[in-house]
């Protein structure tokens, strides 16, 4: 999916400041020990998830006791999503929850929610699963039994309750996670965490830092950079931190969304990563990777590190043509230099050469080399058509973004003002790129945000520029 202009909520009355990302290559998982439940019997998990990594198991939660009393749910390699609650010698039944749905959106947040109480009298109503808001639909399903005690809340075996992977260390999460809470006792409303736009109808969360979250609930806000398994419950039941690190904590969130890669559109040889914010190609023809977010008006500005020999960034308006095909191609499929695109602006840039070239033609030569390990910088204007490059948080031939002097490149053909613009970063041969469009993967020493306060960058935002991200979109784009 991509994100176009509008669709977004700029004011979302309770706005989340911090997510974790989990990057599956790391191992990266979070684990406890649960003591003794309130009660067994009733609880709700609920969670707000971006997927990064599609088509693999991913348990996002899991709770083991022993091989007969254990609960987990994940996302099935087919995309679905499966519940399951093994109760041992309790009631002789598994429960067990398969979505009819497929969650194959990496752009979007999704927000999940298992409610149980298993004193209700309708089997359907003692196992109930909200996907944003609304009562999801399931296949293969076997209820809980009249007052089963579930393994959701029970003492686990030590360190065998875990967010984003298996208990045991296996089928690591890719994504995504924020507001991530256990309420064990009590079987509150799904409204006790969310809530309808009243203009755009979109779910969005709400504070739930009130609800009673009982002896082994827990509330994981990811404020704390350095202890992203702080429960904020008042509980104190905090997770360890397994191969995560403080650039694990994310300022995307279910309130504010970032642009990422798109990895929906020509995998072959394409590797995506951290939160789908790295990027690498190893084969040697050249494929580009697509920004999840297509503005169609105003001032943007992102960072990027270059992890390799060369990179090449592209920005594409008013995709027709025959060298437009990278970006129209559900394959992937770039053009052989990206360059010669009619349709976009490339700057390309290496620790030997910096030039932006368009229409098939350099037409700058004396840009910045951004070489490995360095961090550019990438401004334009969607009203002029204008480009600024830069690193080390100088703007190449002494350009101002904020006033619009000396860009490094101006759109001169097949620009279209108030039509969506795509980005793309792509090489032939082998590469790896991390961006930042606002949510660093790497780590950074400063901590610059834009003029409304969103993002986190190396280097200064221009005045009047802002980083992509569906706030920015709703105000700007």
């Amino acid at each position: 999916m991509i994100i176009l202009g509008t669709n977004s909520i700029k004011e979302t009355g309770y706005d989340v400041a911090n997510s974790c990302r989990f990057n599956s290559g790391d191992s990266a998982v979070l684990k406890r020990t649960h003591g003794t439940p309130t009660n067994a019997k009733k609880f709700v998990w609920s969670a707000w998830i971006k997927r990064s990594k599609l088509g693999a198991d991913q348990y996002f939660v899991n709770n083991f006791v022993d091989s007969s009393n254990l609960s987990m749910a994940y996302f099935r390699s087919g995309d679905d999503i499966r519940i399951f609650d093994r109760h041992g010698t309790g009631d002789g039944t598994d429960t067990v929850w398969i979505s009819d749905a497929k969650f194959r959106d990496t752009s979007a947040w999704m927000h999940f929610l298992l409610k149980v109480d298993t004193t209700q009298s309708t089997d359907s109503d003692r196992f109930q699963v909200y996907i944003n808001g609304s009562l999801a639909t399931g296949n293969g399903i076997t209820y809980p039994a009249l007052n089963a005690d579930m393994n959701w809340t029970a003492a686990s075996a030590s360190n065998r309750h875990s967010i984003a992977a298996t208990s045991d260390g296996y089928n690591y999460v890719g994504g995504y996670l924020c507001e991530v809470v256990l309420v064990d006792g009590t079987s509150p409303a799904h409204t006790d965490f969310g809530e309808f736009d009243s203009d755009s109808g979109i779910w969005k969360p709400i504070d739930v830092s009130g609800l009673t979250f009982g002896n082994n609930g827990y509330y994981l806000d990811f404020a704390d950079s350095g202890d992203l398994g702080d429960d904020e419950s008042g509980n104190g039941n905090d997770f360890a931190e397994t191969n995560l690190a403080a650039t694990d904590q994310s300022t995307d969130t279910c309130t504010n969304n970032f642009m990422t890669f798109s990895p929906l559109y020509g995998t072959a040889g394409k590797t995506f990563s951290e939160g789908n914010l790295k990027y690498s190609y190893a084969n040697n023809y050249q494929r580009a990777a697509f920004g999840s977010i297509t503005p169609e008006l105003g001032k943007w500005y992102f960072e990027f590190k270059n992890d390799s020999n060369k990179v090449e960034i592209a920005v594409c308006n008013n995709v027709i043509g025959t060298d437009g095909r990278w970006g129209t191609d559900t394959s992937g499929n770039a053009t052989y230099r990206l360059q010669n695109s009619n349709n976009a602006v490339t700057w390309v840039t290496s620790s030997s050469e910096g030039r932006m070239s368009q229409n098939g033609s350099n037409s700058r030569t004396d840009l910045a080399r951004v070489a490995d390990g360095e961090i550019g910088m990438y401004a334009f204007d969607l009203a002029t058509g204008k480009i600024w490059t830069g690193k080390g948080g100088n703007w190449d031939n002494s350009g101002n973004p904020a006033t619009g002097a000396n860009p490094s490149a101006t759109w001169s053909t097949n620009f279209t003002a108030n039509t969506p613009t795509w980005f793309a970063f792509g090489k032939e041969g082998g590469f790896v790129v991390e961006v930042n469009f606002g949510s660093p993967p790497y780590a950074i020493s400063s901590s610059n945000t834009d003029g409304d306060g969103h993002g986190n960058f190396e280097y200064a935002v221009p005045s009047g520029y802002f980083s992509l991200c569906t706030k920015n979109l709703a105000e700007y784009g």
